[in-house]
C-alpha cells in the first residue's frame, strides 16, 4: 500500500536496536552495514484513494542512511 506522510511524525520512539532487530542481516545486505534501529511513531497520512488518516507507523532507521521501509502498523482513527 502506497501512502504519503503529511507533516511530522509525532512521538517517535525506538522499539529495537542492534542485534534485537530480526531483519538486521537483510537490512545490512540491502542498504549497507550501519547501526540500525526499528522505530515507531504517529502521523497523519494520505492513502492512495485520497483519504487522510491518523496512523501508527513503523520504520527502520540507519545511521547515515535515513528512514527506510516505512509501514502502517495500526489505524488510530
Amino acid at each position: 500500500m502506497h501512502f504519503e506522510i503529511l507533516g511530522e511524525i509525532q512521538w517517535p520512539e525506538t522499539i529495537a536496536s542492534g542485534r534485537s532487530i530480526w531483519e538486521l542481516r537483510r537490512l545490512n545486505r540491502i542498504y549497507g552495514k550501519t547501526t540500525w534501529r526499528k522505530r515507531k511513531g504517529i502521523a497523519k497520512i494520505r492513502l492512495e484513494d485520497g483519504t487522510v488518516r491518523l496512523e501508527e507507523l513503523q520504520w527502520y532507521e540507519g545511521h547515515g542512511k535515513g528512514r527506510k521501509e516505512t509501514k502502517i502498523k495500526k489505524y488510530l482513527e
